[in-house]
């Protein structure tokens, strides 16, 4: 059989979505695959490719041996096909201890109290956007509703005004959909560093009553007072638009227009409400807005027969993990009621994701409010995907609904 491989350090490899069938074979043939460095490939480096459920459930429970920050002599490192020198100064770029003391710190900001209120908030603004959707005539449902959510609650999370929240999401769409070995190009990762740099100054002067300012005061007093440094905050801010703003809108989007696509299934959720949170675990299973994370191999190692040496760079890839049918029966079927589910895309072990309860949120709110306000959906052309072989989601979905 001949491989149907696609160069997966090309971000136009994914401009068509997803490339299952690229992955189909290398969950059957090559589960723990090398790939070649191409003319595009970050740092000119191989990697090795691990697309089956058990192994990528295996990497992420073993940072031991796979490293999120810098690992086998390596200058750099990080989550990301390019070796980053942010690696051990990011939440995400660091393992323990140090992750454990960045992430308690975080933690301080999302309690159970803030995430309630943000709720309330978060219901009225999604009627807001439901009450301009023009009627019988198409619109982009991610300008309009599944990109605008996710950013307002990330603003309102982070205190940003929400007249420069607009400005922020056109740098990070940009900066996604710009040629370059980083996920997301520099000069905008720049612009939203000086942008971070300037609400930071005005959190530790000027404490308000939102998450941002908690996090920037917080404190661990078994890790004697320590605080979030100016650096540490800015590359928090710096991940979690992207992370909390970009994935959700994908997981909106990509839900809703997958429920279309199965009529069955939608009829059946409306039908019966109680099947929302096992229809928003599909959607997160179906759609796995972030789709691969990088390792580095901190020592010489074997997994699934194949010989992995210190240094080597890893990726696990969480779309491929989640259509394995070894994992999961019928795979390819979106199913609201399927049970389990136990899908990797919010991640596994110590760097599961910070905000799976916030975009849980945001689905259960978005579903229950288009589907109380919009009695009929119709797709009203084809699937347009951000070219980004990191975060993969629709760009411009084109939609008409006619509301109750």
């Amino acid at each position: 059989m001949t491989s149907p491989m696609v160069d997966l350090s090309d971000d136009a490899s994914f401009a068509g979505g997803f490339p299952h069938d690229a992955f189909a074979w290398l969950r059957d043939h090559d589960p723990v695959h090398w790939h070649e460095p191409t003319a595009v490939t970050p740092d000119g480096e191989g990697f090795w490719v691990v697309s089956r459920y058990a192994d990528v459930n295996t990497v992420f429970r073993s940072p031991d041996l796979f490293s999120s920050d810098k690992a086998g002599g390596r200058k750099a490192g990080g989550t990301t096909l390019k070796d980053e020198r942010a690696a051990g100064k990011v939440l995400n770029y660091t393992d323990d201890p140090h992750h454990r003391i960045l992430r308690n710190l975080v933690n301080k900001g999302f309690t159970n109290q803030a995430l309630a209120a943000l709720e309330q908030e978060l219901r009225r603004r999604a009627n807001l956007l439901i009450d301009a959707f023009p009627e019988n005539e198409t619109f982009d449902f991610v300008s309009h509703f599944s990109r605008e959510l996710p950013l307002q609650a990330i603003c309102i999370i982070l205190g940003v005004p929400q007249s420069d929240r607009t400005r922020l999401c056109d740098w990070i769409d940009k900066g996604l959909e710009a040629d370059g070995q980083n996920v997301i190009a520099m000069d905008y990762v720049k612009k939203i560093a000086a942008y971070a740099r300037g609400i930071i100054a005005e959190k530790r002067a000027h404490p308000a009553d939102d998450i941002l300012s908690k996090i920037v005061h917080a404190r661990l007093d078994d890790e004697d007072g320590r605080q979030l440094t100016d650096e540490e905050l800015i590359n928090f801010f710096i991940l979690l638009f992207p992370a909390g703003a970009e994935t959700t809108r994908s997981a909106i989007g990509g839900g809703l227009r997958t429920l279309i696509e199965h009529p069955d299934q939608l009829a059946r959720l409306r039908a019966e409400p109680d099947l929302l949170r096992p229809a928003i675990e599909e959607i997160a299973r179906w759609t796995t807005p972030s789709i691969y994370k990088r390792r580095t191999v901190t020592r010489n190692t074997e997994l699934c027969g194949k010989s992995l040496k210190e240094g080597d760079k890893l990726t696990i890839w969480e779309m491929s993990a989640n259509r394995d049918d070894r994992a999961f029966e019928n795979p390819d079927r979106f199913d609201i009621t399927r049970s389990p589910n136990p899908h990797l895309t919010y991640g596994k072990g110590a760097h599961i994701c910070l905000g799976a309860g916030l975009a849980r949120m945001e689905l259960r709110i978005s579903f229950e409010e288009l589907f109380r306000r919009v009695r009929h959906f119709e797709i009203a052309g084809p699937a347009d995907w951000m070219p980004n072989n990191r975060l993969l989601g629709l760009r411009w979905f084109p939609l008409k609904v006619a509301r109750d």
